[in-house]
């Protein structure tokens, strides 16, 4: 099992799975937890082709891709993808907003949003 396959498995992200296995960092309980969850539900090394081609069959929500993405880029750091996840959620909360409030939820750039 590669290190992204065990992130996706057991939802570490893989920049610290690296780390771990590098030995520059030691493993919170949540941490190791996770990752022997992640471990546990492959038993067979057959099972892994096929478990894995299902996840890529399963519908994946905007959201989950970005992060995903995200999480992808070894030169971001945790902190740093909370932070994107939490400005692109930030613009995607305000786009749905306003394509609801009959908008269409376009933002020029160089344009000043002011709230009424």
């Amino acid at each position: 099992m590669s290190q992204r396959q065990l992130a996706l498995q057991s939802g570490v992200d893989h920049s610290t799975i690296s780390r771990l296995i590098k030995g520059d960092r030691m493993p919170s309980l949540g941490t190791a937890t996770k990752l022997a969850r992640g471990l546990r539900e492959i038993t067979d090394d057959a099972e892994g082709p096929a478990y894995f081609a299902s996840l890529n069959a399963r519908p994946m929500l905007p959201t989950t891709r970005v992060e995903y993405a995200l999480r992808g880029d070894d030169v971001l750091t945790e902190a740093d993808v909370r932070e994107l996840m939490q400005a692109y959620i930030g613009v995607r909360s305000r786009r749905a907003r306003a394509s609801t409030n009959g908008g269409n939820g376009a933002h020029h750039p160089g344009s000043i949003r002011r709230s009424s």
